[in-house]
Parts: structure tokens; C-alpha cells; sequence
């Protein structure tokens, strides 16, 4: 298969995950509400609980959540192949990365 169309057919995965699964999670599994303080502001003590900037904060989860692709991918794709590779990547990236950005990251 071209890779242009398996990276064209991956972004568009992603996408309709932003757009309809993680709509799902913020509803209906997180139940995510503006009003609701968060814990770094709820409980602050300048030692345990800080209210981070969001890019200080994005840096943290994305260097967390993408330490493990670039060892597990090549890893996966070695041992089985392209396509698990492939697989583990883009659904692995929409359910389990999605779950994880929802339930860590709330700013």
C-alpha cells in the first residue's frame, strides 16, 4: 500500500476520533464540566499542588505519552510486521492515548 494513503487514511482516523470519541469521553465517560474546579487550584499549597501553564503542562504529557512509540512501534514492527506496527500506532494513538490525554491532562 502507497504510504501516502495510509498516512491520508491515519489523519482522517484522527480526526474522527477528536471530533466523535473524545466527545464521548467528555460526556459520557469523564462527564467533564467547566465549573468544576481543578485540584491544583482546589487544594494549592505552592509544594504539592501548583497550577501549571499549559504549555509547561502539554510538554509534560506529550513527552510521557510519546516516550514509549518510538521504542514499541519498531519493536512490534520487527517481530510481526508492518501492519500490527501500523495498527498498534493509529488505534493504539485513538483508545488508549485518548483515554489517557482525558484522564490526566485537565487544565
Amino acid at each position: 500500500m502507497n504510504s501516502l494513503v495510509v498516512a491520508v487514511l491515519s489523519y482522517f482516523g484522527y480526526i474522527l476520533a477528536y471530533r466523535f470519541y473524545g466527545r464521548f469521553l467528555a460526556k459520557k465517560i469523564f462527564r467533564l464540566d467547566d465549573s468544576t474546579e481543578v485540584p491544583a487550584h482546589k487544594f494549592r499549597d505552592d509544594c504539592d499542588y501548583v497550577p501549571t501553564h499549559k504549555g509547561i503542562l502539554f510538554g509534560h504529557h506529550f513527552t510521557s505519552i510519546a516516550g514509549a512509540g518510538p521504542i514499541v512501534g519498531p519493536a512490534i514492527a520487527v517481530i510481526w510486521g508492518w501492519l500490527p506496527a501500523l495498527i498498534w500506532v493509529v488505534v493504539g494513538a485513538i483508545f488508549m492515548g485518548g483515554v489517557h490525554d482525558m484522564g490526566i491532562v485537565r487544565v
